[in-house]
């Protein structure tokens, strides 16, 4: 496998030799995944050092949901929500944090406050200042193919050819992040499970997976907790039962499993102490 070394800010991450697990912290109130259960303060600072104690390489926090059909919200609401997390985490956690935003001035905020990285699930097609402040900050960024937006994306999605579209817009995108003053070396891709795709897509994503590899970048995946993985199961959207949920979270190590084994680097997770159990064991069969 390819590997990587990926630094942000005093951390250095080696990616390829070992899975890196890239946790969720929501610091939102509408969450589809969490319920918004770590939107105050002290809630979101004590998830976060749990998830940093469970083994997570990567803290990547959100201060505006990206679920289907979400609406956006203000830049400074956007601050306000992630700003104390950050301050306070970036104190006390010894990884580097990562802030999940479209938004140049949340971004800018957000590093100033501690974070090492930039997730742009619009690949900076947002907000163009993005790139700017990725490039000034010389920090790694994101960046992810989505077709619509968040409140468009799941209405009907169609493509010509699922993987050379969502190869050649991640190559552009990369392309455009370089011209831009932005290394090589600082850019991870991000095919967007779950982003603008049926069902089928985020199997063939998966499946193909090695089609996004090949463009020589490291390779992010967030399968957890993911609509297609409820469809495939047969589960209740409504329904949030401990039964239910276990075969997600069981669901969900089976897409991380399979997007590992197709060449994917960096997996996005809530449960991040299934996911390092998980791939600790993937690892060393891989490795021996």
């Amino acid at each position: 496998m390819t590997g990587f070394q990926l630094t942000c800010g005093k951390f250095h991450l080696d990616l390829g030799s070992r899975s890196c697990i890239m946790g969720i912290l929501n610091v939102t109130p509408d969450s589809f995944s969490d319920g918004g259960r770590f939107n105050k303060y002290d809630a979101a600072v004590a998830r976060g050092m749990r998830l940093a104690e469970q083994g997570a390489h990567i803290l990547d926090i959100g201060g505006e949901s990206t679920r289907p059909f979400s609406k956006p919200v203000s830049v400074q609401e956007e601050i306000d929500r992630v700003v104390p997390v950050i301050e306070t985490l970036s104190k006390k956690i010894s990884i580097p944090i990562s802030i999940d935003t479209v938004k140049a001035p949340v971004a800018r905020a957000a590093l100033d406050a501690g974070a090492a990285i930039i997730n742009d699930i619009s690949a900076f097609e947002m907000d163009p200042d993005m790139a700017d402040v990725a490039a000034r900050y010389q920090v790694p960024v994101v960046l992810m193919h989505m077709k619509g937006t968040p409140e468009t994306m799941q209405a009907d999605p169609v493509y010509d050819d699922l993987m050379q579209e969502i190869s050649d817009y991640l190559a552009t995108r990369a392309q455009y992040a370089m011209s831009r003053g932005i290394e090589k070396t600082n850019i991870i891709l991000d095919p967007g499970i779950g982003f603008g795709k049926t069902v089928h897509h985020n199997l063939v994503l998966i499946q193909c997976l090695k089609t996004i590899v090949a463009l020589g970048f490291p390779v992010l995946m967030g399968p957890s907790r993911k609509s297609f993985i409820r469809n495939l199961l047969h589960l209740n959207r409504a329904g949030n039962d401990p039964d239910s949920a276990e075969q997600i979270e069981t669901g969900t190590l089976a897409a991380v499993g399979a997007c590992l084994a197709h060449g994917a680097h960096i997996l996005r997770v809530h449960d991040v102490h299934r996911a390092v159990a998980f791939t600790r064991i993937f690892d060393a069969v891989r490795n021996a």
